[in-house]
């Protein structure tokens, strides 16, 4: 019998595999990717008895593969915050899904394993740009300033570490990621003793520093939209600087269009931070878009479109 563990390849998906393991630990097949990679179930060639753990990718978009693992036998944990449509109904099928903005699914993990390592789901939940809710699970933990700044600096560079097209426009595979993290049961001691933190720091600090010279193709006092070139080093920062966006501003709307090799474009969008809906149903409206209420993206957004998209963009949050 196999084991296997699907997750996103971001900081959510990291540290909620990784809270599990700490609680529960088990040797698995491990099957992730780019954060953008959500197809991941059907790369579970399962059997019947094997038992798979999926964490923070779309039910939705992975309803075809779960229906067939199910039906050849394989038992399927599922937890994540996406909107996952109609839910199957099925005996060896166990959910866990909360679509509520504030919420992510490190922080769904830290709450079926209650509060046992709670450190990571703070780490999660400050990569998905939750602070608010970061800091409500941060507060029995009695942490230091300074060591809940260093949470927030992990968070976001795991996060920062899974965006890109492929795994090599990465600074590391999420699979490698999480085995590096996997030894520490308190983050802290993983800043401190892995030189990942600082390859993902001085990354970042690059990276970070070529989008400041970008303007806007478009500004106006509730929405703001973004171009970025077909480069590695835009789609790493992109999501990132996304959210950076959405804090340093929010009352308003930010979409970043990067340039894909094939002329099209990659999506991200953050509804306003007072008032976290809206994305998902912007994204949804275009064919590869999905997402959450908060954040959501389109895959493939063809360059003719643009102009319906900018559109849709400005009167959904204008």
């Amino acid at each position: 019998m196999t084991h296997y563990d699907v997750f996103n390849g971001d900081a959510d998906g990291l540290c909620a595999l990784h809270q599990l393991r700490l609680a529960e630990p088990r040797d698995s097949v491990l099957v992730t990717g780019v954060k953008r990679d959500i197809a991941l179930l059907q790369r579970v060639l399962a059997e019947p008895g094997d038992t798979i753990t999926v964490l923070d990718v779309s039910l939705d978009k992975n309803r075809d593969a779960l229906h067939e693992v199910l039906a050849g036998g394989a038992s399927v944990r599922y937890v994540d915050h996406h909107h996952p449509g109609e839910i199957p109904q099925h005996e060896h099928l166990d959910t866990h899904i909360d679509t509520d903005a504030a919420v992510c699914t490190g922080l769904l993990v830290d709450r079926l394993l209650e509060g046992r390592h709670r450190a990571w789901a703070v780490v999660a939940a400050f990569g998905d740009n939750l602070f608010d809710s970061a800091h409500a699970a941060a507060a029995s933990l009695s942490l230091q300033p300074a060591d809940l700044d260093t949470l927030k600096e992990l968070g976001t560079l795991l996060n920062y570490n899974g965006y890109g097209a492929t795994l090599d426009d990465l600074l590391f595979d999420p699979a490698d990621l999480y085995r590096r993290i996997a030894p520490y049961a308190d983050p802290l001691d993983f800043v401190r003793d892995d030189e990942a933190f600082a390859t993902l720091q001085r990354g970042y600090a690059d990276d970070r520093a070529r989008v400041d010279a970008l303007q806007p193709a478009h500004a106006g006092e509730t929405t703001a939209l973004y171009q970025l070139p077909d480069a590695a080093w835009a789609r790493r920062i992109g999501g990132v600087w996304a959210n950076e966006l959405a804090q340093g501003a929010p009352g308003r709307a930010h979409a970043l269009l990067t340039e894909r090799a094939d002329g099209a474009f990659v999506v991200s969008v953050r509804a306003p931070l007072q008032a976290r809906t809206g994305a998902d149903e912007l994204c949804n409206g275009f064919a590869t878009g999905g997402g959450r209420k908060a954040a959501a993206g389109i895959n493939r957004l063809l360059a003719d479109e643009v102009e319906r998209f900018t559109e849709a963009f400005v009167a959904r949050y204008g």
